[in-house]
Formats: structure tokens, sequence, C-alpha cells
């Protein structure tokens, strides 16, 4: 610990005597400073212990005393040493009453004790406990290494603990706690996640302090990347001193480590990833489990779930791209099938303008995505294929699993922050997710198409994520939803509207009647309150107008699914 005024008192060799302020004896010296001048104060930054033979001072005056026994407090002076027989015999009693009105401590130094003798033993004493930090910290090093190797983050948090005299956490990339010592300690850090994910918005690397004096909680972020990839708390009841603060240093260095040389084991498994569901959509199942060995667990032979993620942005552009919606936002008519339909290679295969290589971590919103799912499925223990493909994400996870509710969740967060307007965690870039039925190894190709339509259709329906189940067993008419289709279904039925504008008949509506009656001319007849000759000349008109026959089912088909898009805009 450093020098106090109290371990002063005590040297032998000083033989300094207290006169006032005995209460105060513990205060930290940081060091000795000699001034004769009547102000010293816009010269002291707090810490130091003044010695003074008084030369320019009125020591025999009481209420000038006062003065410059306040002001000295005020700056935060550690105590006064006053040398007598050099221009008092003894220390006049105005300064030893202020000093004691004061509480400022106030040390007698006899003739025979130069001022620098305290200078040295302050110097010393400082020195003396620097080094004993040091030495401390290099210990901590060792100790914190050790554990480190031996018991991984949770034996180097224990240990990091037991240095600090409090508590340490470890947090993933999503603010979750990972590893606590004590145990204990995990509800205290649980408390901090809000603070966590404020502090992996900064630039790295980047530390927060918070709480109080009592309950002191230091946070760092860890790894040398953009994006934090984990976080450290520390928890004391009092600021860390040099040697804690040492061990600290030490944690952090340790864990950055360990933090990267994940990163790169992780980079390397997404590069085997790649090949692996290469394979197993090239329908080679066999060959992606030898490939992948034990990398995956039962992944690859239990049924599992496929899911394509991309940025919205990216969704913006590959729609404006495939001319789903014209410069300037009018919707084109959906006359052929969209380039997207098809399933795409992954991991590099496609030809891009700039081709991404297979393994390269995901950025922007899709890297937040792949960090929420791999945590999720690490703190169940689950096997998670993660395969960044350009522009998208492509997963494999376990059926029902964590990591598909973790996907299920994130999309679900991400929809309701759009219901309200508001961006995700300050995110206005979210992911868009395709969702594919549970499928096993030799179905692989059959999930990626069917994660592929659920990924179109959740980009038509402007959500977060869509399951395939929903576009296979829901009704069709859903699908009539997006702006292309209505712009094609009002195109086609124009001609008709603007005829009964004009009031020379109902055509709209009598070619609905004759369509949901299957063509029966008396029961739609009946249901317009119209002659069935009538209703004969008015699908004769619609003919002509059309200039399309409605014996074609293919002409009825459209027709009515053009009158189901826009029955809600009529």
């Amino acid at each position: 610990m450093p020098p106090t005024l109290a371990s002063l008192v005590h040297h032998s060799a000083l033989k300094l005597t207290v006169r006032a302020g005995e209460e105060r004896l513990a205060t930290p010296v940081r060091w000795a400073h000699a001034s004769e001048l009547a102000d010293p104060v816009p010269y002291m930054e707090g810490g130091e212990l003044l010695l003074i033979t008084a030369l320019k001072l009125d020591a025999e005056d009481p209420e000038a005393m006062r003065r410059y026994v306040r002001r000295l407090g005020q700056a935060g002076v550690a105590g006064l040493g006053f040398a007598v027989g050099v221009h008092y015999a003894t220390i006049p009693d105005a300064l030893v009453d202020a000093a004691a009105e004061e509480g400022l401590p106030l040390l007698e130094v006899p003739r025979r004790t130069p001022f620098l003798a305290i200078s040295k033993a302050v110097s010393a004493a400082i020195s003396a406990e620097q080094y004993q930090a040091v030495t401390a910290g290099f210990a901590a090093q060792r100790d914190l290494t050790k554990q480190a190797l031996g018991g991984g983050p949770a034996g180097l948090l224990a240990a990091l603990a037991g240095q600090v005299d409090g508590w340490a956490a470890l947090y993933d990339a999503t603010g979750a706690v990972v590893a606590a010592a004590p145990e204990w300690a995990a509800r205290r850090a649980a408390r901090l996640t809000p603070e966590v994910e404020r502090l992996h918005a900064r630039t790295p690397p980047a530390s927060l302090v918070v709480g109080g004096e009592a309950d002191r909680v230091e946070l760092h972020t860890l790894g040398t990347s953009r994006r934090p990839r984990a976080a450290l708390a520390v928890g004391t009841g009092a600021p860390l001193g040099t040697a804690e603060r040492y061990a600290v240093h030490s944690a952090i260095a340790l864990l950055t480590l360990t933090t990267e040389r994940s990163r790169s084991l992780h980079e390397a498994e997404q590069r085997v990833g790649a090949a692996v569901l290469r394979m197993l959509l090239a329908g080679e199942p066999e060959h992606a489990r030898t490939a992948a060995g034990s990398l995956y667990g039962d992944l690859l032979d239990a049924p599992y779930r496929l899911i394509i993620a991309e940025a919205a942005s990216a969704t913006a552009a590959r729609a404006h791209a495939d001319g789903r919606t014209a410069p300037h936002g009018a919707p084109r008519p959906v006359d052929a099938p969209r380039p997207d339909d098809a399933p795409r290679p992954v991991a590099g295969e496609r030809a891009v303008a700039a081709p991404v290589r297979a393994g390269e971590p995901p950025a922007g919103p899709l890297a937040a995505l792949a960090e929420h799912v791999e945590a999720a499925a690490a703190r169940a223990g689950e096997a998670l294929l993660v395969v960044p493909d350009g522009e998208r994400l492509v997963l494999l996870t376990a059926d029902g699993g964590a990591a598909a509710r973790a996907c299920v969740g994130y999309a679900a967060a991400v929809d309701q922050a759009r219901t309200t307007g508001q961006a995700l965690a300050g995110r206005a870039d979210e992911p868009v997710m395709g969702l594919s039925a549970p499928a096993g190894p030799i179905a692989a190709a059959t999930a990626y198409r069917q994660a592929e339509q659920a990924l179109s259709v959740a980009r038509r329906r402007g959500r977060a994520l869509v399951e395939h189940e929903e576009v296979a067993t829901g009704s069709v008419v859903q699908l009539l939803s997006d702006d292309a289709v209505r712009a094609f279904a009002d195109g086609l039925l124009r001609a008709l509207r603007e005829h009964d504008a004009t009031g020379r008949g109902d055509l709209v509506a009598s070619l609905r009647a004759w369509l949901s009656r299957h063509g029966q001319w008396d029961a739609a007849a009946a249901e317009l309150g119209v002659h069935r000759h009538t209703l004969r000349y008015r699908m004769r008109r619609v003919e002509e107008i059309l200039g399309r026959s409605l014996d074609d089912p293919d002409v009825r088909m459209e027709l009515w699914l053009a009158l189901k898009a826009t029955s809600g805009t009529e």
C-alpha cells in the first residue's frame, strides 16, 4: 500500500511528532513538497505532505492561519510538516489551533531532520509499493496464465476474482453471460447485459465503469476486430489498486488471445462447413459426413432445418434487379418466372461482381444474427453449421433446437420493431429469413429450395421470417398480396372497370358472380338479380373488351385470381 502519514510518523529516522489531526494519520501521501509561498495551492495536486518553515507566513496570526489551513484542506493536502528551530522555536499556537479546527494533520519536524530526508522516505515508500505491485502483477499473470491453460476461461475468471477480491464474468457477443466466478456472480452479471450491449456499440478497445464505490464494476471489450466478440466484467467493493489493475490487464490479454484463437478456429470450421454443405446439396451425404468427422456431432443424421438469411438492403436490391419494382416504385406485372425462385449455389459458387471466399465471416446485420444464433447453440450444447455466402447466410440447425428457436425469436423481435417503427437495437438493416421444413441428409437440396421459396415469400410479405410450412399449407390467396401481383390484376381488369365507370353495365361484379358459380348461368343470374340472357350478354362484352375467351380455363383462372387480388381495394 502507498505510504501514509502514520508510516512517516513511525519512521524511526525522521523523529516526527504529531501536533494536530491525529484521527487522519491514515491518509495516503502521494508526495512530499516544500514550499514557502503564502498560497501554494495553485501548485498542488492533492495528497501531498506540505513542508514549511513559515518564512513568509504570519504564523502567530490566528485569522491568517485559519485562512491558510482552510485553503490547504480544500486543496486536498494530506498534511502539513512544520520545521522548528528555523524561524520559530516551536510551532505557533495559532497554527496548531487552526490545524486542529480544520482536522488537518500537523507534524512537527525537528531541526536535525532535513526536508530532503522526508522526501526520500516518501519516494522510497512509493517505489517499494510500486515494485510490490509490479511483482504481484507478474505473479498474478503467471497464475492467470496457468489457470487459462488448465481450466480455460472459467478457471481464469476464478483466479481473477481471487486476485481482485471480487467477482468476474465473461459475456459473449450477444451480451449473454457464459461464465462467472464465484457462481453467485452470474446473477449480478446478467443484470448488466444492457450496459454490455452499449459497450459493444463502441469502437474497441473500449471500457465502461458502472455502479458506485461499494459496488463498482468495470466492463472491457475483448478481441481485436472491429466488432467485439466478448466482454469481461470485474466487480469490486473499491477502486482497483495497482496490483489488481495488472491482474485485470493480464486477464484481458489472455482472454483476447483465447477469443482470437477461437475466431480463427471458427473461421476454419466455416470453411469446412461450406464444403460439407456443398456435398449435401450435391446429394453426397456420406462424403459430407466423412469431411465433417465429429465436428457437427449428429447434426447431419438427425432431422434438421435449413435457414437462408439476407440483409433487408440486399433483398431490396435483389427485388429491384429482378425488375420487381420500377425506378420510381411502380411495380411491373408478374409475367415471367423470377430468377430468385430457383435455388442458388452456395459459398462462392455463383458468379458475382466481387466473389466471396467460402468461410469469410458475415458482416453487418448477418453478423449480428450469426452471433445470436451461435450463442444460443453454444449455451444449449448444440451443433450448428453456419456458412457465409456473400450477401447471404446459410444455417443448418437441429429441428426444434435452440438455434432454430433463436432464429424465430430474432425474427419476431425484428417484426415487432418494424411494426412500432423502431430499428432493433439501433440497426435498421435487419435480416430476412426463409426456413425450410424438417429434412434429412438425403433431402438437403430440397430443404435449400424450400428455404429459398420461404425467403422469397418473406421478401414479398415484408416479414423477417417465413417458414416453408406456411407456404405449403396456407392458401394461395395469401401470395396475391405482392405489389407486382396487384399491379398485374389492376392492369387486367382496368378496361372492365373503365367500362363500368361509364354506367353502361356492371361487368366486374357480373364476372365475379359468374366465376364464383363455376359458369352456371341461372345461379349467377339469380345472385345478381338479372335475367340469364342479360348475364350472357355481359360475359360476351367481357370477352370483347378483354379480347380473350372465357372458355379458356387459364383465362378464367387469371381473372379469378385478379379479382381476389384486388378484392380489398374495391
